[in-house]
């Protein structure tokens, strides 16, 4: 089972955990990655805002998951990702990946987290503090990251 959503609305971990398990009957281990926005004292931000274009976001997030399952013999994921303006603190990411055994189900979500950082298309803007924007451009080490795939 693979589930794949783009959405402004906020996600409940424990209802979405839940619904992969009762799908995934066999699971041993399910592994998760929650991402959110994040403001620092070295890098403050007032919001996230994230664009992205529905025809190629959904494809391309369903695409991915389908390699992770096959990859990592996964018996389910679920991949939600939030666009639209977003306050420090606020959900922005899941990342849930099922399988027989741990190890899989860590690999599965490590793989997904790090192809979502490098491959997925959307687009993320910074609303600093001051008003004016930037956006966000890609780091190496996410890069690097997805590169030991």
């Amino acid at each position: 089972m693979i589930r794949v959503r783009v959405q402004v609305a906020d996600f409940d971990l424990k209802e979405e955990t839940d619904a992969l398990l009762a799908a995934a009957a066999e699971a041993g281990a399910v592994a998760s990655f929650l991402g959110v926005v994040r403001s620092t004292a070295a890098r403050p931000i007032a919001a996230l805002t994230l664009e992205h274009y529905p025809a190629m976001t959904q494809p391309a997030l369903e695409a991915i998951a389908a390699e992770a399952q096959r990859r990592f013999d996964l018996l389910g994921c679920t991949v939600i990702h939030r666009v639209g303006r977003l306050l420090p603190g606020a959900r922005i990411v899941l990342v849930l990946a099922a399988a027989r055994h741990r190890q899989a189900a860590l690999d599965g979500t490590g793989y997904l987290i790090d192809w979502l950082k490098t491959g997925a298309p959307f687009w993320k803007s910074e609303e600093l503090p001051d008003g004016t924007t930037r956006w966000v451009e890609a780091r190496e080490e996410d890069a690097e990251a997805s590169a030991r795939w």
